[in-house]
C-alpha cells in the first residue's frame, strides 16, 4: 500500500529531506501480491525447459508450470490424481491401463491435446537418438526397453495404442503398482509435435522450441520470458482445461545460487518463497519468526559417488574405507545444524513403507584395516583426491568437514567447488574421482532410488555394474506382492552398500521461507508442486 501526501506538504518536505519522494517504497512482494505474481526462488539457471531432457530438480520446478502428464501427484499423499486424464481403467491383471483424456484439454496455442500427442510423446522420450537419462521411467510398456534400445521398430510394436482422440491405452511388460504415479513425472508430459518438428527432427535435442515465442506447452502457465541467470516469467494459460481456478496471473522464478543473497531478498522483500536457507540462520529463524520457516519431508538422499573406473576407486575396499570414515551424525548435528537426518542407508523414509535393513556405519579401524587389505597402510601410496561438489550453500560446509574426517585414516582430498552446470556435467561424463551428488525420487517407492544403479542405466555414474544387483532389481519388477519385492530391494540395498559404488549422507528436506501471503503451498515430499492450486492473500492494513 502506497502513502501519499498533501502536494504542499510534499513539496516542503522533499525539499526538505533533498528527496525524491516522501512515500513509502512498495517492496516488490507487496506489488506482486496485489497483482497475484509469485516470486519464486528457483537456485539454479535451467539447462532446457524439455521436459524430455531435464534431469535437473530446478529445471523440472519450471516445466512443471508449463506442462501436465495424464496424472498429478496430489502434494499431501504422493498419490496420483487425474491430470490430462480425467479417468482411467487398469485390467484385472494390472498389465492394460486405458487413460480418458478430458475433451477440455487444450495446448497453449489453442489446440486440442489428444491422446495422438502422448503417443507421439513417447515415442520421442524412448527414441535412441534423444538418449533421454530418462527414458526408463517408460519401461514398463511392452517394447519400451526394447524400442529404446534400438532393438525393436516400429514404435507400432510398443503397447501403445491410440484408441481415439480421447483414449489412450497402454499395455505393460509386467504389472507396475506405481504407473499412475511414473505417468505423473515430466519425462511423461506430452509435447507439441508441430513446434518441435518446426525446429528440429523428433529426437533433436536442445533446439529452439523451448525458447519464449516458440514454447507451446499444456500446462497451467505459458512461457513469457527467461532473461538467463535473471529470472524466467510464465503467465496464466487462459487454454487450460482448468484456467478458472487458477488465482495466480504469472510466476517469476528467480534462479539466485547464493542462499545468503536470497536470504536478504526474502528479508527485504523481493521473493515470497525462496529456494532454500542458510544454515546459521535456520535457529534464529526458529527463535523469532517460526511462522516463516518451513522443514518440509522431503524424498531425497544426499551421497557421495565414486568413480570406479579410476585407480585406486576401482578397488572396494578403498571405497569401503572412505564409507566408513565418516561420521554421519555428526555432519547431521554439527554442519547441518539438525536441520537433515544422518543416512546409514540409500532409500530414505517415505519409499511406501520400505525401511532398509543394511547400514553403512562409522568404523575408523575397520576402515584403516580396508586401507591396509587394499595396500595402502595408513594412506601410504595413495594420490590425492579429488572432490567435487556444487558451489552452494551445504556442499562446501559438508565437503570440508569430509576432507577433515578422511584425514584420520590417511585418505587425503582436494576440494574442487563448481557452478551446477559444470557439476552435473562431470558426473554424467564420469570426469571426476569423488563427487558430492543428490537424488530426489521420481514417486514414493525404493524402485525410484535403486534402479539408479542399474548396470547401463542413464543416471548410473559411476561406471558400476554388478550382475547380481540387476537380477535383483529385474525379480523385483516383475513382482506386485509388497513383501516379496522388498525382500528383494533388502538384498539389492544391502550389496549397493557392500560393493560401495556410492556411500549416503544424510537424507533431504525442504528448508526455506515463505511468506505469509503464500496460502495452500502444500508440503509436497517428491517436490511436485501445483501451482495452480496456490493463492496470494495481502495481509489485512495495520491501524
Amino acid at each position: 500500500m502506497r502513502f501519499w501526501c498533501f502536494p504542499r506538504l510534499v513539496s516542503v518536505l522533499c525539499a526538505a529531506l533533498l528527496a525524491g519522494s516522501c512515500a513509502r517504497r512498495e517492496p516488490p512482494v507487496e506489488v506482486a501480491t496485489r497483482e497475484h505474481t509469485l516470486l519464486l526462488g528457483n537456485l539454479a539457471e535451467p539447462t532446457d525447459l524439455d521436459p524430455h531432457t531435464s534431469i535437473t530438480y530446478t529445471d523440472q520446478n519450471v516445466i512443471l508450470a508449463l506442462f501436465e502428464g495424464l496424472t498429478a501427484l496430489d502434494e499431501k499423499t504422493s498419490r496420483a490424481v487425474p491430470g490430462v486424464a480425467e479417468r482411467w481403467d487398469v485390467s484385472d491383471d494390472g498389465r492394460t491401463y486405458t487413460f480418458h483424456l478430458r475433451p477440455a484439454a487444450r495446448w497453449s496455442n489453442g489446440d486440442a491435446v489428444t491422446a495422438r500427442d502422448f503417443a507421439y510423446s513417447f515415442e520421442r522420450i524412448l527414441s535412441p537418438g534423444l538418449a533421454s537419462e530418462y527414458s526408463y521411467l517408460l519401461w514398463p510398456i511392452r517394447g519400451a526397453q526394447a524400442f529404446n534400445r534400438g532393438d525393436v521398430k516400429p514404435f507400432a510394436d510398443v503397447g501403445v495404442t491410440v484408441v481415439d482422440d480421447h483414449t489412450l491405452r497402454l499395455t505393460l511388460e509386467r504389472p507396475t503398482p506405481y504407473l499412475l504415479a511414473l505417468a505423473a513425472n515430466p519425462v511423461w508430459f506430452p509435447v507439441h509435435r508441430a513446434t518441435i518438428e518446426k525446429f528440429g527432427r523428433i529426437d533433436q535435442r536442445s533446439t529452439a522450441w523451448t525458447r519464449p515465442g516458440n514454447l507451446v506447452g499444456n500446462g497451467a502457465f505459458t512461457l513469457a520470458e527467461w532473461l538467463p541467470n535473471a529470472r524466467i516469467v510464465v503467465s496464466k494459460n487462459a487454454h487450460y482445461w482448468g484456467a478458472a481456478a487458477n488465482t495466480l496471473e504469472k510466476i517469476v522464478f528467480l534462479p539466485t545460487e547464493n542462499p545468503d543473497v536470497e536470504e536478504r531478498g526474502f528479508r527485504t522483500g523481493q521473493v515470497h518463497i525462496t529456494y532454500g536457507v542458510p544454515i546459521e540462520k535456520i535457529a534464529r529463524y526458529r527463535e523469532t519468526a517460526p511462522e516463516q520457516l518451513r522443514l518440509d519431508p522431503f524424498l531425497q538422499t544426499f551421497f557421495l559417488r565414486f568413480n570406479v573406473t579410476r585407480p585406486p576407486l576401482d578397488r572396494p575396499e578403498v571405497r569401503q574405507a572412505i564409507a566408513l570414515a565418516i561420521d554421519r551424525e555428526a555432519l547431521a548435528r554439527a554442519v547441518l545444524r539438525g536441520s537433515r537426518l544422518a543416512a546409514p542407508h540409500f532409500t530414505p523414509p517415505g519409499c511406501a513403507g520400505y525401511t532398509a535393513e543394511a547400514r553403512v556405519g562409522f568404523d575408523l579401524a575397520k576402515a584403516r584395516a580396508l586401507l591396509a587389505d587394499a595396500g595402502f597402510p595408513n594412506g601410504e601410496g595413495l594420490p590425492v583426491l579429488e572432490f567435487q561438489f556444487r558451489n552452494d550453500d551445504t556442499q562446501p560446509k559438508v565437503a570440508e568437514a569430509i576432507q577433515s574426517m578422511l584425514g584420520q585414516i590417511g585418505v587425503r582430498v582436494s576440494l574442487a567447488p563448481f557452478e551446477q552446470k559444470t557439476w552435473l556435467q562431470n558426473q554424467q561424463s564420469l570426469a571426476y574421482t569423488i563427487v558430492f551428488s543428490a537424488w530426489v525420487g521420481d514417486f514414493a517407492d525404493p524402485a525410484t532410488f535403486l534402479d539408479l544403479f542399474a548396470g547401463g542405466g542413464g543416471n548410473n555414474w559411476t561406471g558400476w555394474a554388478d550382475a547380481e544387483y540387476d537380477r535383483w532389481l529385474q525379480e523385483a519388477s516383475r513382482l506386485t506382492d509388497s513383501n516379496a519385492r522388498f525382500a528383494l530391494f533388502q538384498r539389492a540395498e544391502a550389496r549397493l552398500l557392500a560393493q560401495a559404488p556410492i556411500t549416503p549422507l544424510f537424507f533431504g528436506a525442504r528448508t526455506y521461507l515463505i511468506n505469509p501471503a503464500v496460502k495452500n503451498w502444500e508440503p509436497a515430499l517428491l517436490g511436485f508442486h501445483r501451482y495452480q492450486f496456490v493463492r496470494l492473500e495481502p495481509a489485512a492494513p495495520a491501524y
